[in-house]
């Protein structure tokens, strides 16, 4: 079933909306979706959520390699949300008051265009 967030957004932007940079619904780009929004950023992506067993299967099954699955496949984070470091762990509890699994998965660098770096047990992926 399709998860909503629009209790969790709600509750998000009543409490840190001038903090919040950004938010990204991991979906038509995968873990690479946010490459579309960021300019003379690198994103790395070193802290993810464990992988469901459904993208195991699909890796498997259809023979496609890691860094495809990254770029095609949310891999179990649908939601990001980018503001600074110190409110990190405010969203995290928010998530976590509504039943969500949340963590911090990366950071923001700054850098010369746009770039992004996954670390997993899969490989480093760089996009």
């Amino acid at each position: 079933p399709t998860r909503t967030y629009l209790p969790v957004l709600k509750k998000l932007l009543a409490e840190l909306k001038g903090e919040i940079h950004g938010l990204i619904h991991n979906t038509g780009g995968g873990q690479t979706k946010v490459l579309h929004f960021v300019e003379n950023k690198t994103i790395i992506k070193d802290n993810l959520l464990p992988l469901p067993p459904l993208f195991q299967l699909i890796h498997e099954e259809s023979g496609t390699d890691w860094k495809e699955m990254y770029q095609v496949f949310n891999m179990g984070c649908r939601l990001e949300v980018y503001l600074p470091e110190k409110h990190a762990q405010q969203v995290v509890d928010i998530a976590r008051s509504f039943h969500i699994d949340a963590q911090v998965v990366g950071r923001v660098e700054e850098g010369k265009g746009k770039g992004l770096r996954i670390k997993s047990k899969h490989g480093e992926f760089v996009y």
